[in-house]
């Protein structure tokens, strides 16, 4: 299975362009969350129906999931916090997301959603054990936000981390845990695109301007991860003990 993993497209199009363009070379479209940008000219309702299109092309070429971040969040759910209320559509469209479960050959996908409460985090911790009795060969989980004290969530100043993650990564060790939201940290020399935690590979590929997304291929019949950003490219070996050494600076 080869897996391209992209996040914080923050309704970019000739990123979202890129995307749907290169699909077709992966088994699998990873979308890690902030796919709208609540910062943005344009409405939110506007940017829902420009991506929901996008997410249709996309799935055209190969299949997707999509988790939220938090520039998707559209409104209360029924327990009156936040959700990314428009990502209904694309599950009636064929496209796993917030709280579902993709399951290809030997590999499992747990789709968590951005949480932003009590109920919303139980409904997360909830999903993860879930999934943890009926994992196969490969777990990943997209989860936008990377785990407290990773070098993934170096911003060059501080550690800007969820401070939930790590410990749900340390009870269930998935294999891979595929996030965003923190731009700064592969483009970082104390930063990275990768962090590994126990047997677990954590993976961020940044936000970088243009109409080529920085993303990271995931190849797991090869065994190997690499990232590509304007700054250059880095690989690894999955069975690598640890993080290598970084190599664009």
């Amino acid at each position: 299975m080869r897996i391209l993993l992209i996040s914080d497209l923050h309704y970019t199009l000739p990123q979202w362009d890129w995307a749907v363009r290169s699909a077709p070379r992966f088994d699998l479209v990873v979308l890690a969350g902030d796919s709208l940008d609540i910062a943005s000219s344009v409405p939110l309702e506007a940017q829902v129906v420009v991506t929901l299109r996008y997410l249709a092309l996309l799935k055209a070429a190969a299949p997707v999931v999509i988790a939220s971040g938090n520039h998707d969040l559209t409104g209360p759910d029924a327990h009156g916090e936040q959700s990314a209320l428009w990502l209904a559509a694309a599950r009636a469209g064929g496209v796993p997301t917030d709280g579902d479960s993709w399951l290809a050959a030997d590999a499992r996908v747990t789709v968590c959603p951005w949480w932003d409460g009590p109920l919303g985090r139980a409904a997360v911790e909830a999903q993860l054990a879930a999934d943890a009795a009926r994992r196969p060969t490969h777990w990943l989980w997209v989860y936008h936000w990377p785990p407290l004290g990773s070098p993934t969530c170096w911003t060059g100043e501080r550690h800007y981390g969820d401070t939930e993650l790590g410990g749900w990564i340390g009870r269930h060790a998935p294999d891979f845990v595929l996030t965003g939201h923190v731009h700064e940290p592969p483009f970082k020399p104390t930063g990275s695109w990768a962090d590994r935690i126990g047997r677990t590979w954590v993976f961020n590929a940044g936000r970088q301007i243009g109409p080529v997304p920085a993303h990271i291929e995931i190849d797991l019949a090869a065994g190997r991860a690499s990232w590509h950003s304007m700054l250059g490219s880095e690989a690894l070996q999955l069975s690598d003990a640890a993080t290598p050494a970084r190599t664009v600076f």
